[in-house]
C-alpha cells in the first residue's frame, strides 16, 4: 500500500534502537525524511546512517534528552516544519508502590507525559496552519490495563492519554490527527530490562522469565519492531484522517478487554 506520505517530513524521538527504530524505519521506508532523536549520540548515528544508505531519505539526528528543556529546545529547533510527530521515550523503572516519591513521580511525568505535550504543543500549530499533520505517542499497555510494578509508567502515560483525547479533537479540522499507540511487550530493551527483574526478583532464568510472559500472551510471542513500526506508518499516512483520539493495542491480545 502507498501511504501517500513521501516526501513529507517526521521527527522520531528515541529512535536510536527499540520500537523509535522500528517507526523510524517504517516510515523511510515510506519515503518520509527523519529528524531522529536518542539521547546516544553514537548509537542514533549508526541507526540513521543505515536508514540513509538503506532508503536513501534525508536524515538529521539530535542528541538530546526530550525530557530536559534543553532537550526539547535543541529537538524543536532541529524539526522545523515537521508534518509528523511520533513521540516516545523509554518508561520508568519497575517497582512497588512504597519505592515511589515526589521526584520519582517528576521524572515519570517529565520524560513520559510533560515532553510530549511539550512537542505537541511547539509543532501542532505549524501542522494546522498547513492543514495537515500526524502526531502519533508511544504510551503502553498498561493505560487500559494498570500494571502493578509499572506504577509511575501508568500514572504519567494515561496522564497524556486524558490530555491527548481532548486536544485530539481540538485540531482535527485543521487536518492534524493525533493518536496513541499502546505496545505491550515487545522483544526490544525494554522487555529485557523487565525481564531481567523478574530474574532477580523471583531467582530464575532469563529464558524461563520470557517464557513465562510469553505464555500469557495470546500470540505465544513478543512482538517486533517491525510490526509495531508499520502501525505508527499507517497511523501517520493519508489513508488514517478519519483515526482521531485513538488508543491502539498492539499487545497480541494480551490485555483481556472487550473493548
Amino acid at each position: 500500500m502507498d501511504l501517500g506520505i513521501k516526501g513529507k517530513k517526521a521527527l522520531v524521538c528515541a529512535s536510536s534502537k527499540g520500537l523509535g527504530l522500528g517507526c523510524a524505519e517504517a516510515l523511510a521506508e515510506a519515503g518520509v525524511d527523519l529528524v531522529m532523536n536518542a539521547r546516544g549520540a553514537e548509537a542514533l548515528e549508526s541507526a540513521a546512517e543505515h536508514l540513509r544508505q538503506e532508503y536513501g531519505v534525508t536524515i538529521t539526528t539530535v542528541a538530546a534528552d526530550v525530557a530536559t528543556e534543553d532537550g526539547q529546545a535543541a529537538v524543536i529547533k532541529a524539526a522545523g516544519d515537521v508534518d509528523i510527530l511520533v513521540n516516545n521515550a523509554g518508561g520508568p523503572p519497575p517497582g512497588m508502590w512504597q519505592d515511589w516519591d515526589r521526584e520519582d513521580f517528576i521524572k515519570a511525568l517529565d520524560a513520559n507525559m510533560l515532553a510530549p505535550i511539550a512537542l505537541i504543543k511547539a509543532l501542532v500549530p505549524g501542522m494546522m496552519d498547513r492543514g495537515w499533520g500526524r502526531v502519533v505517542n508511544i504510551t503502553s499497555q498498561s493505560v487500559r490495563a494498570p500494571i502493578g510494578v509499572l506504577g509511575l509508567s501508568n500514572s504519567a502515560r494515561t496522564g497524556l492519554t486524558g490530555y491527548v483525547a481532548g486536544t485530539s479533537r481540538q485540531v482535527a479540522g485543521k487536518g492534524v490527527t493525533i493518536n496513541n499507540l499502546l505496545p505491550g511487550i515487545h522483544a526490544t530493551d525494554r522487555a529485557d530490562a523487565l525481564d531481567g527483574a523478574v530474574v532477580k526478583s523471583r531467582n530464575i532464568t532469563l529464558e524461563d522469565a520470557r517464557a513465562e510472559r510469553a505464555s500469557t500472551i495470546p500470540a505465544g510471542r513478543y512482538g517486533t519492531r517491525q510490526e509495531f513500526g508499520a502501525a505508527c506508518a499507517f497511523l501517520c499516512s493519508t489513508h488514517a484522517g478519519f483515526i482521531i483520539g485513538q488508543n491502539l493495542l498492539l499487545d497480541g491480545g494480551a490485555t483481556n478487554i472487550t473493548m
